[in-house]
């Protein structure tokens, strides 16, 4: 005679169990992985849209978006043109201009964006003053591709990379560089075009995937339920 439990853990009725379950937990997680990512988009964009804190020197801990007012100058025999980059359907370069800091640091800057020519053959004007200024922009990480990319064509000036890792850009540039880049403001004279926005999704679309990941989970485990219910003939 079968014990009254028996059938509870047998193995047509364990085995959905352990399918759901597992698969139930791993939704919710996913939908509180995208609260969290949800909350630390809003702060970056506040702290991208803050006109507070100002730094006047590069921190030893680089804070995405922190505003710099920084005194130097430009380093122009060495610029660098990241190859690649769109705008508005557009391919073109963004500029990245070695800039020493007073304390002695070097940091690039991005100037912004300048559209393609006629070829790449053609490179854009980029020249600018080396002599003392003072600039401000905000940190910023830099560029990264989402697939492997070569990593850039040619040994003049200015030098056209396709995503250079920092090592990379070092090396071209000749000496340490800051971990972060400075995006140059939109006010400043010696720039491009610059429409500055956080990077990423948005708040809003980590909320809609949170919001798609709790739904699915519900539906999962209601359905699951029900199942389980009709089979036992609680619901017919």
């Amino acid at each position: 005679m079968r014990a009254a439990g028996a059938s509870r853990l047998s193995p047509r009725r364990l085995v959905p169990t352990l399918l759901v379950v597992p698969l139930v937990a791993l939704l919710l997680w996913l939908g509180t992985w995208q609260v969290h990512r949800a909350e630390e988009k809003r702060l970056q964009t506040a702290a991208f849209e803050s006109d507070g804190l100002i730094a006047s020197v590069l921190p030893a801990v680089p804070v995405r978006y922190l505003r710099v007012r920084l005194e130097g100058h430009y380093v122009p025999e060495r610029q660098v043109l990241l190859d690649n980059m769109t705008h508005a359907g557009r391919v073109g370069f963004r500029v990245l201009t070695p800039f020493r800091t007073a304390g002695g640091a070097t940091v690039l800057v991005d100037r912004g964006w300048v559209p393609l020519g006629r070829s790449r053959a053609e490179l854009p004007n980029v020249g600018v003053e080396g002599g003392p200024r003072t600039l401000g922009g905000r940190l910023d990480e830099f560029p990264r591709a989402g697939i492997d990319a070569p990593p850039g064509t040619g040994d003049g000036w200015p030098r056209v990379l396709n995503y250079p890792s920092p090592a990379t850009l070092e090396q071209v540039v000749g000496s340490p560089l800051y971990p972060r880049l400075v995006l140059l403001d939109a006010g400043a004279s010696d720039g491009y075009l610059r429409d500055w926005r956080p990077t990423g999704l948005s708040y809003e679309r980590h909320l809609g995937y949170a919001v798609q990941w709790y739904a699915l989970a519900a539906t999962l485990a209601v359905l699951f339920g029900v199942v389980a219910l009709r089979k036992r003939g609680v619901l017919k």
